[in-house]
């Protein structure tokens, strides 16, 4: 990290329609983009404004190719020990905090991302002792192997999956999409596949499934 800088994680808030949501739905953006980036999939994937969105911004900055990183890349798979700790604990804390200060569980709570906020957001929503999410949205991404970190799902038996990946994608090669389907779903989890025919990127059609996976997760009528 020679040039690169660790700040703060930020956070931007779309409010819900009605003063008391139904839930939230976490977005978590790539490489180089930052919180800005998948602000506006919040009203694709929550038209209605059932829920409070929070797009994040990744705390290291300062590296090629510019924007908010999460880690270090070193080899694809296997994010950088020190960055994705760090990145981790961070993102940890200040979404616990905001879920808690507006009264909503993460059992009403969606989690996604794409590329390395997909690799963050099965961090945080399978991570050994972190509490259980309505729903994980993975969009070209990958479980994260680093040492001192574990996944655990044998006690989320049932939590539903929605894995994208771009069969073209030249980035993070779809495999990594299909072996973590493979390894969710052999440990109980509801896991939804979809390849799309794009590269590292989010297909029309992936949005439109999205859509209706945030619904069924947090349906109409859910809340306190």
């Amino acid at each position: 990290m020679t040039t690169a800088r660790f700040g703060d994680v930020d956070l931007l808030l779309r409010e819900p329609a009605e003063p008391e949501p139904a839930g939230a739905l976490i977005l978590n953006h790539g490489r180089g983009a930052d919180e800005h980036d998948l602000f506006p999939l919040l009203e694709a994937l929550d038209p209605e404004r059932r829920l409070l969105g929070i797009t994040t911004g990744a705390p290291i900055q300062g590296m090629a190719p510019g924007g908010r990183h999460w880690y270090i890349v070193e080899r694809i798979g296997f994010p950088h020990e020190e960055t994705f700790h760090a990145s981790y604990a961070a993102l940890a804390e200040l979404l616990d905090r905001t879920l808690a200060e507006r009264g909503i569980d993460w059992d009403r709570t969606v989690l996604g991302g794409f590329s390395q906020g997909a690799v963050m957001s099965y961090a945080i929503g399978l991570g050994e002792g972190r509490p259980t999410p309505a729903g994980l949205l993975a969009i070209s991404g990958f479980i994260p192997k680093v040492e001192r970190f574990e996944i655990e799902v044998e006690e989320r038996e049932g939590l539903a999956v929605q894995i994208h990946h771009g069969a073209a994608d030249p980035v993070i090669e779809a495999g990594f999409g299909r072996r973590a389907a493979e390894e969710l779903r052999a440990s109980g989890l509801q896991v939804e596949h979809l390849e799309t025919d794009v590269g590292h990127a989010i297909a029309p059609e992936s949005v439109a499934a999205a859509r209706g996976f945030v619904a069924n997760r947090i349906p109409t009528g859910v809340s306190g």
